[in-house]
């Protein structure tokens, strides 16, 4: 049986968030059950981009300095990183940790920030990664997740929380070779079953529901959940905002990979009930995902049915982020004529709806549009 605790935690008040910490821990068997005194254990929050925690895009600082206080106490040797999805140089990291506010909890326990910007090949049975030496050269992981919407599959969670291992810009490479979700969330899952973390803290006492995963809006869902089976998490987060866990390929390609489960009957749940978290107002698409990706006889355009990016031309400040951070060569949006004073245009027949310029637009200018709506 698989553990999952879910513990209410109604503010990020450090007190309250730390005795919500502590006892999720406890339910799970207590700190020692993931680290032994001496160990060199890396904090893995998530920082898409470097903004700061009212944005509810981030892991919350003071769920970072709960972990912290309770598994330094506990013995560990502690370290904290990640990879913002442009942050290719140790200038960005910092920006990234400050703006988070991870680096002033840091600074004052005296933790310092591993190297997310150099890294190293590694090869598992079917996938290459080149992986940052902080998520390398340490004994083991805990992975701090937030709970929030996104695009590409459904929902960010415990699973993908570890694609922030892959240093900067080289995580586009993978949208770019493997553009069909399933085959996207079957390199997540190696990705975790290689790197695997001892144990999951997922940040959703403000999570984000809608245009996720930077700049969807707030939602107050008042819980942490904690549990060594990533699967599991993910599979509960799924049932709190209404959602099959079988419509998430990282859970149901998870289970199959042997890497957790989402039966319901197969996790014993701790904690607080979970259906007094249950929120069936939240913001997500509830249907399947499509797995139709790539060109040519395969495109979106002779696929109706298909989501798609699109800009809202008034939020549009024309940075050209957008531009910047599409993985696919040629570009799938560019500036039409060169003109810079109007909106990037799209060219569906390229676009492999990664959603990459819909995650890390920082005005929130792109959306994505449900054929069905």
């Amino acid at each position: 049986m698989s553990k999952v605790a879910l513990i209410r935690c109604e503010s990020y008040d450090e007190a309250e968030v730390k005795a919500a910490v502590e006892r999720g821990i406890a339910l799970l068997g207590g700190a020692r059950e993931f680290i032994s005194p001496g160990e060199k254990i890396l904090l893995k929050p998530n920082w898409i981009m470097a903004v700061p925690p009212e944005r509810c895009a981030t892991t919350h600082p003071s769920v970072f300095k709960a972990v912290c206080e309770i598994f330094s106490d506990a013995g560990a040797g502690l370290c904290y990183g990640d990879s913002p999805g442009r942050g290719t140089t140790e200038d960005e990291a910092l920006e990234a940790a400050k703006a988070t506010g991870f680096h002033e909890v840091a600074a004052a326990l005296n933790i310092p920030l591993a190297d997310f910007i150099n890294g190293r090949e590694i090869k598992t049975d079917t996938q290459e990664f080149f992986l940052a030496n902080g998520a390398l050269d340490c004994d083991g992981i805990i992975s701090l997740p937030k709970l929030k919407t996104q695009g590409f599959l459904k929902l960010t969670g415990a699973v993908k929380n570890q694609m922030g291992c892959i240093p900067g810009r080289r995580k586009g490479a993978y949208h770019q070779q493997l553009p069909r979700p399933a085959d996207f969330a079957r390199m997540l899952i190696d990705l975790n079953m290689y790197l695997k973390p001892r144990l999951y803290i997922m940040d959703g006492i403000m999570a984000m529901e809608g245009n996720g995963p930077m700049n969807g809006d707030p939602k107050k869902m008042n819980v942490l959940l904690l549990s060594s089976d990533p699967i599991a998490l993910d599979a509960t987060v799924c049932r709190l905002v209404d959602v099959n866990p079988e419509y998430s390929y990282t859970v149901s390609l998870g289970m199959q990979a042997g890497h957790g489960t989402y039966i319901s009957s197969e996790i014993t749940l701790m904690g607080d009930p979970l259906e007094s978290f249950v929120a069936r107002d939240f913001n997500i698409n509830r249907n399947p995902i499509s797995n139709v990706r790539g060109a040519g006889v395969f495109s979106f355009d002779n696929d109706a049915g298909v989501p798609k990016p699109y800009i809202e031309e008034e939020k549009c400040r024309f940075c050209g982020v957008c531009i910047d951070i599409c993985p696919i060569s040629p570009k799938a949006l560019a500036w039409k004529d060169d003109d810079r004073t109007h909106p990037p245009k799209y060219d569906y027949s390229r676009c492999i709806r990664c959603f990459c310029c819909q995650e890390l637009c920082p005005h929130g200018a792109i959306m994505i549009k449900d054929p069905e709506q």
